[in-house]
C-alpha cells in the first residue's frame, strides 16, 4: 500500500469515528432532551410534588351552622342584619378603613373600625359567639382566606381582624344569596360540643 492510500485510509478511518462520536452524543442528547420534556410538562405525572391541601379552617375548629325542627337548613342572612366590627392587624395605615368600606357598601352593619392590639397577624381572623355563627358564616362568605373562631361571647357583634394575607373580598357574583343554604365548613362541630372557648375580644354587647 502506498504512502498516499494510507493517507487516504486514516482520513476516511477519522471520518468514520467522528461520524460514530457525533452519532453518539446526538442520541444522548436527544434521550436528555425527551427526559426533560417528561419533567417539564409531567407528563405522565412524573416530576409533580403532591401539595397537601389546607386543612378545614386552616385547622381551626369550626362550629356548624345552627339548625331546628321549625328550620332544618341553615341560611346565609341578609348582610344588612350582621353587625360587623373590622380592626386592622397589620402594619398598613387605613386597612380596616377600607376593608370596612367595602363591607359597608355591601350592606353590613359597621358597627366600628379600629386597630386590633397587634399588628403582626398572618391570617385574617373572624370572631363570633355561639349566637352569631350564621352572622359569621355571612360575613366568612365574603372571604377568600379568613379563618372562623368561636369565642365566649354571647352577643351578635361579629369581629373581623384582618390579617396580612388578605387580598380581597370575593367577588359579589361569587357571593352566597342571602337565603341560601349555608355551606358548613368541612370537619364542623355542634357548637354545644364546642367547650374550653377563647376569650373574646373587649367590645361593647350588641343584640
Amino acid at each position: 500500500m502506498t504512502g498516499k492510500d494510507e493517507r487516504e485510509e486514516r482520513r476516511r478511518y477519522v471520518r468514520k469515528r467522528q461520524r460514530t462520536v457525533f452519532t453518539v452524543l446526538g442520541v444522548v442528547m436527544l434521550v436528555m432532551v425527551l427526559t426533560s420534556s417528561v419533567f417539564l410538562f409531567h407528563i405522565g405525572g412524573a416530576g409533580l410534588q403532591s401539595v397537601p391541601e389546607a386543612a378545614p379552617n386552616y385547622g381551626q375548629a369550626a362550629p356548624c351552622a345552627p339548625t331546628d325542627k321549625a328550620n332544618p337548613e341553615a341560611k346565609y342572612l341578609s348582610s344588612a342584619k350582621v353587625t360587623i366590627r373590622v380592626l386592622n392587624g397589620t402594619p398598613s395605615s387605613g386597612f380596616a378603613q377600607a376593608v370596612g368600606d367595602a363591607l359597608a357598601n355591601r350592606g353590613f352593619a359597621v358597627n366600628s373600625i379600629g386597630n386590633y392590639s397587634a399588628t403582626n397577624v398572618d391570617r385574617t381572623i373572624i370572631y363570633f359567639g355561639k349566637n352569631a355563627i350564621s352572622d359569621a358564616y355571612t360575613v366568612n362568605s365574603n372571604f377568600t382566606d379568613a379563618m372562623m373562631v368561636m369565642d365566649d361571647r354571647t352577643d351578635k357583634l361579629v369581629d373581623i381582624v384582618l390579617g396580612s394575607t388578605f387580598k380581597n373580598l370575593r367577588s359579589k357574583g361569587k357571593v352566597p344569596a342571602a337565603g341560601s343554604a349555608i355551606d358548613n365548613i368541612k370537619g364542623c362541630k355542634d357548637a354545644s360540643a364546642m367547650t374550653s372557648l377563647p376569650k373574646a375580644i373587649e367590645h361593647p354587647a350588641v343584640k
